[in-house]
């Protein structure tokens, strides 16, 4: 964590932070205030409550410690907007977020206005801006995180809907052929891993280390729709073998016949997406699987997910083997309102083996920003990548997402990796 506290140039930061602002307020733009507040299931949070948790993030880690005479905006917004920094006090519970009626969108965005004012204002002084700068950056990473949980969440969110509404426009590719899949191989040999100190890292993505690697293949393309239907027509979720212990316990309480969000209808398989209901493409990659169902997949076809390492070394390239990531797409076009959706899979974070645990050496942060990912580190599943809406920039081949194993309405789909024998 240490990289993130060091001196950034202050005006491209000022840049940043106002371009990063006013992108969350495009992207709840098409949202009612009623849609603003729903809260579909635990895992989700309200669209205003991301909104006003990225500002409590600014104005309780930025302008409360460095900028002298500053009052919070309002005083039970610590409460109400905290996550989980236990460091920082009480919090109100996240299952009952889409129970907070008040404050409404309006005073949300209010409270938005007056904590960029609070650090535009810090930003312009230019002083001692290494104490505190390092804050700022960490923030805006941190919104980025939340402007992609806020597409997702309101997904589902309008998935409950039985209306089926659309977020806005969706603009389809033509449908296309099913691609054939390729293989691209890597030789065994001693790797470096993890974050080498240019640019912006989370903590979980340092300290860079080696690994050493047996020799393995990796696919170079996510699994298809049109290969998850052929899981499916094969029994692929009523077939045990296939399945860890826990991962068959939840697709039998669950009842997980296919991914989240596909239907049948008399016309055939449909997805909803964020552009509402649409028939189901083949060719585009499988979207909001679970690593339950990955792993499953992965078995049927007689493949294996691949390790983190294992990805992170493909999407950095090595000797005798090409990059992946040409179909990956890392920094994909935005979501943003008034413009076409992208479409309704297309990229895909990409579940891996690897359990989400400390790098070697890693160091949390002191203070309470040194709970943002260290305490997270168990029962999570690493995933790489980015996806369709993943923010431009905020993605890299060191980037470490992670959710728990059977989480499903993330944009997460797979890649196959195979050992070579």
């Amino acid at each position: 964590m240490t990289d993130l506290l060091e001196s950034v140039d202050d005006q491209t930061l000022t840049d940043r932070f106002s371009a990063t602002r006013a992108l969350t307020e495009s992207l709840a733009s098409p949202l009612s205030a009623e849609d603003q507040t729903v809260q579909s299931m635990p895992d989700v949070s309200p669209t205003k409550w991301h909104r006003a948790h990225t500002t409590w993030f600014f104005e309780t880690f930025v302008l409360e410690p460095n900028l002298d005479g500053y009052r919070p905006f309002h005083p039970m917004f610590g409460y109400l907007f905290n996550s989980y920094y236990e460091g920082v006090g009480a919090r109100y519970p996240r299952r009952d977020r889409g129970l907070v009626s008040r404050p409404g969108i309006e005073e949300v965005a209010e409270y938005r206005r007056f904590v960029d004012r609070g650090v535009t204002d810090l930003l312009e002084r230019r002083t001692d801006q290494a104490g505190w700068a390092g804050l700022v950056e960490l923030g805006i990473h941190h919104e980025q995180q939340h402007q992609e949980l806020l597409l997702m969440d309101i997904k589902h969110v309008l998935s409950r809907n039985p209306l089926l509404p659309a977020y806005d426009t969706l603009c389809l590719p033509p449908p296309g052929q099913q691609p054939g899949l390729g293989w691209s191989g890597y030789p065994e040999g001693t790797y470096r891993i993890g974050h080498r100190g240019e640019g912006f890292a989370f903590d979980n993505e340092l300290p860079c280390h080696r690994v050493y690697l047996d020799a393995f293949d990796l696919a170079d393309r996510p699994v298809t729709c049109g290969e998850w239907l052929a899981f499916i027509e094969d029994d692929g979720y009523h077939r045990p073998e296939l399945w860890l212990s826990d991962g068959w316990a939840t697709v039998t309480a669950e009842g997980w016949e296919s991914p989240l969000y596909w239907s049948t209808t008399d016309d055939g398989w449909r997805e909803f997406t964020l552009g509402g209901p649409i028939a189901l493409d083949p060719a585009q990659p499988v979207c909001h699987v679970s690593y339950y169902e990955a792993d499953a997949y992965a078995r049927w076809a007689g493949a294996r997910l691949p390790t983190e390492a294992e990805w992170e070394v493909a999407a950095a390239g090595s000797p005798g083997a090409g990059h992946f990531l040409d179909q990956t797409r890392l920094h994909p076009t935005p979501v943003v309102p008034g413009t076409a959706l992208a479409a309704p899979s297309g990229n895909v974070w990409q579940w891996t083996s690897s359990a989400y645990s400390p790098y070697p050496g890693f160091e949390a942060a002191p203070g309470a920003v040194g709970e943002y990912n260290g305490k997270f580190m168990v029962n999570q599943h690493v995933l790489r990548g980015g996806s369709c809406v993943t923010p431009p920039g905020h993605a890299r081949t060191t980037y470490r997402n992670f959710f728990p194993p059977s989480a499903r309405w993330a944009f997460a789909g797979l890649r196959l990796a195979r050992n070579v024998r």
